[in-house]
Formats: C-alpha cells, structure tokens, sequence
C-alpha cells in the first residue's frame, strides 16, 4: 500500500506530517472532524481546570477490591498478596490524577497532546498551552534515572522542535538522548529499563518505545551513533523478548554477561500471557525500526506481531482485553491505549510494505471504535480526558478502567498518521 516512500514518510515525521494532499475524497469523514473537534475542546477544558497549577493530567483515580483483582489474574483470594501501591485516599476516586511530579513517566504525554492537537487544528491557543507544559519538564534534560526519558521528553520536546524549533529545545532534545545512552550496557546489548526492583538488569517491551528519541537525535545531529545503539537494543530484545508465536513477555532480565536471568510480567495477567499493550510496544517499536534502517528483519517482526494482534483479539469493536489471556467475561476491562498505539504504528506499517492495506484498514476500524461515544468522551467530562476505558497496571490495582493520557497521545497521533495518508486537510472537512 505505498501510498508514500519510506524516505517520504521519514520527512512527514519530522516535519510534522505537513505535506499534506490537497486532494479531498469523497468519502464521510464526519466521524474524524467530530474526534478532532472533542479532543480539542477537551484539552482546552483541561488546562482551563488546571489554571496556572504546576500539574500535570495523567488519568482519573479508580478503585477495586481484591475479589475482582484475583478473577483477572486467577489467584486464589486466600493466597493472594495485595500488591495495590497506589491506593487512592477517601474522597478522591472519579477525581483526576497527576502525575506525582515531573518524573513521573507518563509526564510528557499532556504537553504531546497539546502539540498534536495544535497540529491538527492550528488553534494558536493550543501552541500556546503547548509551550508552557513543555517549559515545566525542562529540568528532565538533566535526569539519568529511567529508560522512560525517552517518552517523557520525546513526546514533550520532540513535538516542540518539530513544530516550534529553538536552540534550547534542540540541545535539551541531544542531552536526554546522550543521557538514555548512558543506560546501555555493551555486554548485554539493551538500554537498562528500570533501577528498581529484584531483577538484575531488567528489560521491558516499553523501552522499544524510547528507541524514536535516539532515531530522532540522529537526524537532528547527523550522528549515527544513536541510531546504531537503538538498533542494537531492537535486536538483543528481539532475540529474547519474544516467544514462537511472537507474543512478547513484558520484561526479561539479563545477568552481568548477557545471559538471560529471568523472563516474567509486571503488568501482565502471569508471566506467559500476552500483555495486550505490550503487544501494542512490540509492534510500534518495531516499524519504526525498519523505518530507520530498511532492515528486513525488523519489518518481519512487526508484520508477526500485527498478525497476531489482528488474530487474538476477538472483540467485536478490535479494542482488545487489558491481556489477551484475561478472562473473558463482562467484567473484564478494555484497553483503550493497547488500541490507539497499535492504530497508530499499522497505519505507519501500511505505508512501509506493498501490503500494507490490511494493516491500514484495520486501523481505521480501530479508530473509528475509539472514535464512537463508547470510547469517545463527551465534552466537558471524563475529567477532560478524551478517551475513556483504558488499564494501566491492572495486577498492582493501578488506573483500571479509566482515561490515561498516552491512549490521549497514540490516539492524536493515529488521527494525524491517517490524515496523513488518506489526504485529509482538517480545514476541508
């Protein structure tokens, strides 16, 4: 389906998807100008609430017992450990939740939404909140301590070059990237995801998803050397991440020498389930890999991890179970985000393969269900958050069925990905 060249959509990336077609189709895009429209005027009403407070938006604080957390995972009550770190205190359940400070790694999808929104509409007051969000992550240039600084300052600041270039935002950009640089370990091979926890150098499917600052810092400085490194981390996780159906574990550990200590789930149902976003991780990582380098390998991993999201999710509307071996019953929660990243990397994988049509049709399928009013947020609600129903770690009780702000982010950026190549100009709809 190479509606455009692989060189081509490289530029869309960092020229922010401008060149658009000014060719309209025919067809009925009232259902894209309504999910625009709302995303807007939801953001809007955000940073209106949050006024001139340092916060930023993350989700809507939720609550379970342990009974509903042992069905999911299928513990034993009488066994099970509560393992709830984030409990919310009395009075604040359906209330928004922060991120807890700059450092927390969901930090710079609010300001990303602003951008992306900014982009989609060319509302200067958008580009205006967008500029102050971004200013309060600013001292993140100097922080070492997470793989996740590729989310947290990409999104942010990456976004800000593309559409509003300065100096300071450029080297911010370089500093974050030589800092992510600083976790990769030669012996292993991979950027070392977390400094917490009992493993010895743990590995997550996510940091697939910190790989575009490093391909993003190459272009900006000419220097190889981040690209390569990103490509080596791609190539040692794909070597060990993934089982024979290209299902994916969420996190493998690696002893001092590279050998493999452990493979097990965080976030996960068990630790051989198929965490469905990370699922969504793999397959985004991945494209963009082949993006970057043309490597044929890359390409076939994430055509096998769409082939098995496409055939292991049996929902009616495609948006998958928080884990694809979660029970399946009435109560067991969507994951909304799983949806809006796995949309927005098949409609990237659609311009890269001559096949590319099954991917893009099946994310359109997936945006039009996260655009309808059972995932679409009615304006002035859902804590302005635009999308509803996505679960964020379901095992330690944390943001279950509930908005998120990077299902906000991967969403804005499907819609601009499909505009993108359908010729869509937001102005002519």
């Amino acid at each position: 389906m190479k509606k455009i060249s692989s060189f081509s959509f490289i530029l869309i990336i960092l020229c922010g998807f401008s060149a658009c077609s000014s060719k309209q189709s025919s067809e009925d895009y009232t259902w894209l100008k309504h999910a625009i429209d709302v995303s807007a005027e939801q953001l809007k009403y955000t940073v209106n609430d949050v006024g001139d407070s340092v916060w930023l938006p993350r989700s809507v604080w939720t609550s379970y017992g342990t009974d509903f957390l042992c069905t999911q995972l299928e513990k034993d009550p009488l066994t099970f450990a509560d393992s709830l770190r984030v409990k919310p205190v009395k009075g604040e359940v359906g209330s928004r939740r922060y991120c807890f400070s700059i450092y927390d790694w969901t930090s710079g999808f609010f300001p990303g939404n602003l951008w992306y929104a900014y982009q989609l509409t060319g509302d200067e007051g958008l580009k205006k909140d967008a500029v102050k969000f971004t200013n309060y992550l600013y001292p993140l240039r100097e922080y070492k301590g997470t793989h996740d600084i590729g989310f947290m300052m990409n999104c942010s600041y990456g976004n800000a070059y593309r559409l509003c270039p300065a100096d300071s935002v450029r080297q911010a950009l370089v500093q974050t990237a030589d800092n992510l640089c600083g976790r990769f370990n030669p012996e292993i091979g991979c950027i070392r995801s977390w400094d917490f926890g009992k493993w010895n150098f743990p590995v997550i499917i996510d940091n697939m998803m910190n790989l575009d600052l490093l391909f993003y810092v190459s272009h900006l400085t000419g220097d190889d050397k981040y690209k390569e490194l990103a490509l080596k981390h791609a190539k040692t996780t794909m070597n060990n991440h993934f089982r024979d159906d290209c299902s994916s574990y969420h996190v493998v550990s690696y002893n001092n020498d590279g050998t493999v200590e452990k493979k097990c789930t965080h976030q996960g149902q068990n630790d051989n389930s198929s965490w469905a976003r990370g699922q969504a991780w793999g397959v985004y990582g991945y494209t963009s890999c082949y993006r970057e380098s043309k490597d044929a390998g890359f390409l076939q991993q994430a055509k096998n991890i769409a082939a098995l999201i496409m055939e292991r999710v049996k929902t009616d509307d495609a948006i998958p179970l928080w884990d694809y071996d979660a029970p399946d019953i009435s109560r067991t929660p969507r994951d909304a985000s799983a949806a809006s990243i796995t949309a927005s990397a098949f409609i990237e994988l659609s311009t890269l393969t001559e096949d590319g049509q099954i991917y893009f049709d099946y994310a359109e399928k997936l945006l039009k269900s996260l655009s309808s009013d059972a995932y679409l947020a009615k304006v002035g609600t859902n804590q302005g958050f635009i999308l509803m129903h996505s679960t964020g770690s379901l095992p330690n009780g944390s943001e279950i069925d509930t908005p998120i702000n990077y299902a906000d982010y991967y969403y804005l950026e499907a819609l601009l990905r499909y505009m993108q190549v359908k010729g869509i100009d937001y102005k002519n709809i």
